[in-house]
């Protein structure tokens, strides 16, 4: 199965080209699901047809779905107050009824990865699942939740504290406090089986991302975040779409000058993103139903970006060193922070942050500097004498 995840600055159409992708998709052989994530149903407003919580059929080989996160967000509560039963009556705290939980921030996001998981597992699995995200600040906080959330369970519940069943009892009396029920590790486990699965479909090597933008200083701005934000993710867009190009031979002096602008944007796209920039022009409104979708030319089946790597390069006999190269386009000196914390690094680049794990050999090496070079992070290891191995 592949999936093609759509994001973009709001307004810049990005459900319309999701849309209109899934369409030409689904005509061109490809059983495909359509998965909104606009709680208003923007979907169904380009579709002509609502869309919700029961799959809809659209078009042969075509489906549509936008889970309820309310209904689901209820569902999780619900069933977490059951299984803390008892340590809720021990505390005298009131059960909630599900007619009074409104979702928190961030059930949305659950929601989503939920539905790409079970789209993922599903015994009729579709060819291809086209996913209409948030704007892009949003959709990258969500690509990025999996891993984030198992990472703080497995640092609030770590697996290898998790005592013997039967030693439990008797522990609990030795230290004088109890110890964590076992519904709770239980329940922390499910929970990272459940996020594993959605990070794998992030992570899927068939999982690629397009980037939906108008060719203005908005949209310029918004594409560099989108490209950031991604590098930091080690995620490369498949394609960037320069949405609702204005005719460029117009004879109108009014559009004279959105022509002008568009045009200079448009030149500097295809400097940096010349192998994935795909223009689509403006149909002079706002595409609504099947027939409107189909006269989009929205890019079809196109060649998958080579992984993004962060390769370690050995300068040990001539420096001293080891260098991590990470690529992180567009970014600044004054974006850049930097935090070495035991075998993790703290990497923050503009509004984004990310923990990554180091390579096994840079843990055995302290920071000994780092640069930025054409869009690219350059940081220095040096091996520590007490850690490194010696030579023999």
């Amino acid at each position: 199965m592949r999936t093609i995840l759509f994001t973009g600055p709001g307004g810049s159409g990005r459900t319309t080209v999701a849309a209109a992708t899934a369409l030409a998709a689904a005509r061109g052989g490809a059983r495909t699901l359509l998965l909104g994530t606009d709680r208003s149903d923007t979907l169904g407003a380009v579709l002509g047809t609502p869309t919700g919580p029961e799959p809809v059929r659209l078009a042969p080989g075509l489906t549509a779905w936008r889970p309820d996160a309310t209904a689901r967000f209820r569902d999780d509560l619900a069933a977490f107050q059951e299984r803390a039963a008892t340590v809720l009556d021990l505390l005298g705290a009131g059960r909630l009824d599900p007619e009074e939980l409104t979702p928190l921030p961030g059930a949305e996001e659950l929601a989503v990865l939920r539905a790409l998981r079970d789209a993922a597992l599903a015994e009729d699995a579709h060819d291809l699942v086209v996913v209409d995200l948030p704007p892009t600040e949003s959709a990258l906080a969500l690509l990025a939740l999996p891993a984030e959330l198992r990472r703080y369970l497995r640092r609030l519940l770590p697996p290898e504290r998790q005592a013997a069943r039967a030693l439990r009892p008797v522990l609990g009396r030795l230290a004088g406090v109890p110890l964590p029920a076992e519904w709770l590790y239980d329940t922390a486990a499910r929970w990272d089986r459940e996020l594993a699965a959605a990070e794998a479909v992030v992570t899927d090597p068939g999982t690629t991302v397009r980037i939906v933008a108008e060719p203005s200083p908005a949209g310029a701005d918004a594409v560099r975040t989108a490209a950031l934000g991604l590098a930091l993710r080690a995620l490369a867009p498949e394609a960037l779409i320069a949405n609702r190009i204005l005719p460029q031979d117009t004879e109108d002096p009014w559009l004279a000058g959105p022509v002008a602008q568009q045009r200079k944007i448009l030149e500097q796209w295809r400097e940096t993103y010349g192998g994935v920039l795909h223009a689509v022009p403006h149909l002079g409104g706002d595409p609504r139903g099947a027939d409107d979708l189909a006269a989009l030319p929205v890019p079809g089946r196109t060649p998958r970006p080579a992984p993004v790597e962060w390769p370690v390069t050995d300068h040990l006999a001539d420096d001293g060193v080891l260098v991590w190269h990470i690529p992180l386009p567009g970014t600044t000196r004054h974006d850049l922070d930097l935090i070495r914390r035991g075998d993790e690094l703290v990497l923050g680049a503009g509004r984004f942050r990310r923990i990554v794990s180091l390579p096994s050999a840079l843990r055995r090496c302290t920071v000994a500097g780092a640069s930025l070079r054409e869009g690219e992070l350059r940081i220095r290891f040096a091996p520590d004498p007490g850690l490194w191995p010696g030579a023999r």
